[in-house]
């Protein structure tokens, strides 16, 4: 089977994704969800003529004559509205947020007064009619499209919804990320590794990349090299998995089941192994709707994998929009040419008045997760692109 090209995995693994089913949550859990359905205001903000400031509601007319003292007849506060009407030379006491008593069409800051004795006070500085109001409607009405479907709920998108009266939001349901860790050799971090052992860690990172994306995780653990336990594990897992993410076990080694395993169970194969390094052996298949993106078993490999594939497929289930941070930079170490496969090269860049910088860690072997810890980008070489000196300009995806 020949090498698929990077360009084409995007275009065979997104091509056809489309946001899940909406789910009714409740808007104290609708955070950083994405709406499947637009929000309508189901009341009026405010419902009233209201104030926005501390003082006084009056007629304006009657605050341009300042020797004729108003006479206060009663308060107004939030929750709490004046019963009755203003006449002409009377004030109301008025706090910010209450609703605006009959007959007034102003309201009147406290520091353009003074208070005199008997329940009266002098005008210092006229005011205009409406200043100082905030008229009925003025945020929204009644009926009004308020958020979009597709819209994030971030703090102001939420807080709107909850002004409008919703106690629960239509929002695109989280992709179920399925994770399927696979070896012998691997036991979890805290047990006592055998002779020949490693601690499995890949699914941590790319349970992470996928989190970030807006996935909800479901960690099947670490199976042995087992034809029967990967099966079983596999058959659980597509019973509530969007998408079944394997590590490791997808190569062509004696000990590589779990293509085999797939396909036995009914997997229909769209992929395998691309023209990339890191991330050579990578599989994609599906179970009906249910996608299968299987990722090498060295470490860097996988999580570099998962950067480039895992994450825009979860975003797109899951109705997010994605796109990779992408930045010309000068390299601060000459690179080799390239052969047929995409490399993706770990580094670090620093950030200089005039141009951005990159410089290459001397060592990319798979294996080595320090590296990837530190780096803060992936330096992009297309396939046979030729020697690059220092000082020369790469294309870098930011990664952190």
């Amino acid at each position: 089977m020949a090498l698929l090209p990077v360009s084409d995995v995007f275009e065979r693994l997104l091509g056809d994704a489309e946001p899940l089913a909406a789910e009714q949550v409740a808007i104290a859990d609708a955070g950083d969800r994405i709406l499947a359905e637009p929000v309508y205001a189901r009341r009026t903000q405010p419902p009233f003529n209201a104030s926005a400031m501390d003082g006084y509601a009056v007629r304006s007319q009657d605050t341009a004559d300042a020797a004729s003292p108003l006479v206060v007849i009663g308060e107004a506060a939030a929750g709490r509205r004046f019963d009755g009407a203003l006449a002409a030379g009377q004030a109301v006491r008025i706090l910010t947020g209450a609703p605006v008593p009959e007959g007034a069409d102003a309201v009147l800051i406290q520091e353009n007064t003074e208070r005199l004795e008997g329940n009266r006070i002098r005008v210092l500085e006229p005011v205009a009619s409406g200043r100082n109001i905030r008229k009925a409607g003025l945020d929204f009405a009644e009926g009004d499209l308020l958020l979009p479907a597709g819209r994030l709920l971030d703090a102001g998108a939420l807080s709107l919804a909850a002004a409008a009266n919703h106690p629960a939001l239509g929002v695109v349901r989280k992709p179920r990320v399925a994770l399927i860790a696979t070896g012998n050799e691997l036991v979890l971090p805290g047990d006592t590794p055998g002779p020949d052992q490693i601690i499995a860690s890949n699914s941590y990172g790319v349970g992470s990349i996928a989190r970030a994306a807006g996935a909800e995780i479901l960690d099947f653990g670490v199976v042995a090299d087992d034809a029967a336990k990967i099966a079983a594990v596999i058959q659980t897992a597509r019973e509530s998995a969007d998408i079944i993410v394997t590590l490791g076990g997808a190569s062509v080694g004696d000990h590589d089941l779990v293509r085999p395993v797939l396909e036995a169970a009914g997997m229909r194969l769209d992929f395998w192994k691309i023209a990339m390094r890191p991330g050579k052996p990578l599989m994609f298949g599906r179970f009906g709707e249910t996608r299968v993106l299987g990722l090498p078993g060295n470490p860097v490999a996988s999580l570099i994998c998962s950067h480039l594939f895992l994450a825009p497929l979860v975003a797109k289930l899951g109705g997010r929009s994605h796109s990779f941070d992408i930045r010309n930079a000068m390299l601060t170490a000459s690179l080799r040419e390239n052969d047929q496969r995409q490399d993706y090269i770990r580094a670090t860049s620093e950030q200089h008045p005039e141009r951005l910088t990159v410089a290459p860690f001397a060592v990319q072997d798979s294996s080595m997760l320090n590296t990837l810890a530190r780096a803060d980008c992936l330096i992009i070489r297309p396939p046979f692109a030729p020697a690059a000196e220092a000082g020369g300009i790469v294309q870098v995806m930011m990664i952190r």
